[in-house]
């Protein structure tokens, strides 16, 4: 059965410029995740390209962003960090 409901922990949001994600744990199921969210879906939920902004991005568009997760979870939950790729958004 897939997870319904994932908690970010919002003191790990960071931007990791080099990488082009916005990286984040989160909580699903009692099990802790490292995801990182591409900037791809920030700019396809926004319709901006982050700059500056990416975290503000992800903090207005963060419910979506879950749902994009539990996605990219249920697809792969081996990988040290699971990312969010445009292909998770529904």
């Amino acid at each position: 059965m897939a997870a319904d409901k994932m908690d970010v922990d919002m003191s790990t949001v960071l931007d990791n410029v080099h990488e082009e994600l916005v990286e984040f744990s989160a909580e699903v199921d009692g099990d802790d995740y490292e995801f990182g969210v591409q900037y791809a879906v920030l700019e396809a939920l926004s319709g901006d390209a982050p700059e500056d902004d990416a975290v503000d991005m992800f903090n207005r568009f963060s419910d979506a962003i879950a749902e994009a997760g539990l996605v990219a979870l249920a697809r792969n939950s081996d990988p040290a960090m699971i990312i969010i790729s445009e292909n998770d958004l529904e």
